[in-house]
Formats: structure tokens, sequence, C-alpha cells
């Protein structure tokens, strides 16, 4: 079964109230539908940084992400994947303000991951940092997983 990383965007659009922004709504009925259809298919894991960023904001809100966010196994966050993420952030492609999205990355790249699921499209589901971190993470041994959307991920 493929392993996927569940990065904090998808919780967020997974328990906040309906938009009414027609690109937001599209995005909640579309990580809903992944959530309820295609979770079964695969092994689900978040890292210590996901848990501390659903835990964060409003207070009904971070209840709600973390009470999903609760139930799913914790990658580590070893120095392997520090070294990676602080790699990704002083080699590029990151820049120092993402930096909490480089350790996505990275705990999903050392860990194995086939998957990292993510509707962060500004630094993490962006073609040309994807391309630049695949090649920093071949350049270690490393293979960089599938980074894409829920949409992505639906299935057949």
């Amino acid at each position: 079964m493929d392993k996927v990383y569940l990065e904090t965007s998808f919780f967020g659009y997974l328990t906040s109230r309906p938009s009414t922004d027609l690109l937001v709504a599209g995005r909640q009925r579309i990580t809903r539908l992944w959530w309820e259809a295609r979770r079964a298919s695969f092994e689900l894991y978040v890292s210590q940084r996901v848990i501390d960023e659903a835990g964060a904001g409003d207070e009904v809100a971070a209840q709600e992400r973390m009470f999903i966010v609760a139930g799913l196994p914790l990658v580590e966050i070893n120095p392997q994947v520090i070294q990676l993420a602080e790699d990704f952030v002083s080699r590029g492609p990151f820049p120092v303000i993402a930096e909490d999205d480089a350790y996505h990355v990275a705990a999903a790249t050392v860990h194995r991951m086939q998957f990292l699921l993510s509707w962060n499209c500004r630094h993490i589901a962006n073609a040309q940092i994807i391309r630049r971190a695949a090649a920093l993470c071949g350049a270690q041994g490393y293979d960089l997983p599938t980074i894409c959307t829920p949409e992505q991920l639906m299935g057949e």
C-alpha cells in the first residue's frame, strides 16, 4: 500500500466551514471526497510539524483539525529530515519564509513516502519548486515523493 504524507493545508480544507469563494469551495469538496473515498487506499502519515500547525489559530477550527490529525501515525523529524530541510532552504528551492514547508517535503522524502498531498501551491505543490527539490534530493540519494493535490490523487 502506498504511503501518503498529509501536509497541513489538506486538513485546513477538510475541516473548514464551506466557503463562498468558488475555488476554495471546490478544493474543500475535492478534499472531503478524497477523504471519504480514497484514504482507505493508502497508509496516511503526518509529522510533528503538521500537528503544531494544525493546532494553531482559531481554537474551534484547531480542535476540529486536531481531532482528525490525532489518529494518524507520525514520521519522525530526525537528523536526516532536519539536514534535508536546511539544505532545501540554504540551497533553494524554498525561501526562508517557507521553512515549515521545506520540513514537510523533507519528512516525506526521508521517510520514503510515495506521495505528499498538499493544497499549498505556492511553496509545495509548485512545479518549479518540485523540479528543483527533486534535483537536490537526487544529488543526496533520495527520491522526492510525488507531490500533488487531492484532486490529482483521486484515482481512476
